[in-house]
């Protein structure tokens, strides 16, 4: 039988929440490094300040099956982000903000809820820029009787040395890997060296979760990667899945086909339309030649 990750003790959690919001005094808890002091509400580039900013939460039937199971993904859209995809499909989230200040109390019950109402995981969304707060809050969920599989659930562009921080507290990672070049990754989110970033991040999350395990159809533990296919090969598909594959030859993918011009997208003439059925199969197959998982 699978089991989940056994969460780190309440005496190590709690010295992990003060560690890290002790860095939000002078934050460098993402790749930017703005070193600014969210403790006093100074906002750098991803617009939060001393508390996490929640846009929505509930039981989520529209992720990929091993995480919905039969209960659902208990999933917390965290607003704002450390990325700025100008095609980002959230972008009243991502960009605007949309969302309300929670306390650590406040995250804390929302996480129980979700548990109370038979979520089969909390999937954490977009959580990079308040990786310090949900810490704070998941001290006080442990210490209520949070149990269920917790899923990281990021854009890619997190810090290798804040990973190992948390090594042991998340179950299943699922991050984006949007590109494969610094400068397509610099033009359509607004960022510096994603690849290398995302690349050495990928690596952290691999060897503390290793593939993804399955139990009775639901993910309990692992790695499962997904990647958005974008027109034109602006996402350089075929060297991310290579990637992929170095890191585990038997790895699990989510190739996407979902991306539809919106927000920003006007700019970039490539990214003016829908991907074709034959740019999405391409992927797709070459997924599947190399050996990878393809859920």
């Amino acid at each position: 039988m699978i089991t989940p990750l056994p969460v780190y003790s309440q005496k190590k959690l709690s010295k992990l929440r003060d560690c890290l919001l002790d860095r939000l005094g002078n934050c460098d808890l993402c790749p930017r490094r703005c070193r600014i002091n969210r403790l006093k509400g100074e906002k750098g580039f991803c617009q939060t300040g001393r508390f996490a900013v929640v846009s929505s939460a509930f039981l989520h039937f529209g992720e990929e099956k091993e995480l919905v199971g039969r209960g659902g993904s208990g999933t917390i859209f965290f607003a704002n982000c450390n990325l700025k995809c100008i095609y980002c499909q959230n972008y009243d989230i991502s960009h605007l903000g949309e969302g309300r200040e929670v306390t650590a109390d406040e995250l804390a019950q929302i996480m129980l809820t979700l548990q109370a109402q038979g979520a089969e995981n909390i999937n954490f969304v977009t959580p990079t820029h308040v990786v310090a707060q949900l810490v704070e809050a998941l001290c006080i969920a442990v210490n209520e009787g949070l149990s269920l599989p917790l899923v990281y659930n990021s854009g890619g562009y997190d810090s290798g040395d804040v990973l190992r921080l948390l090594d042991g507290i998340f179950d299943i990672y699922m991050p984006d890997m949007k590109y494969s070049s610094n400068e397509v990754a610099e033009e359509l989110s607004a960022v510096l060296q994603y690849w290398d970033v995302a690349k050495e991040a990928l690596k952290e999350m691999y060897r503390q979760v290793g593939d993804l395990k399955i139990e009775g159809g639901v993910a309990k533990k692992g790695l499962l990667v997904r990647h958005l296919v974008l027109p034109s090969r602006l996402g350089g598909s075929f060297a991310v899945l290579d990637f992929i594959k170095e890191v585990s030859p038997s790895a699990c993918v989510n190739i996407m086909e979902q991306y539809h011009p919106c927000y920003e997208a006007y700019k970039v003439k490539e990214l003016r339309r829908r991907i074709t059925s034959d740019e999405y199969r391409e992927v797709l197959l070459y997924a599947r030649k190399i050996g990878l998982k393809v859920i």
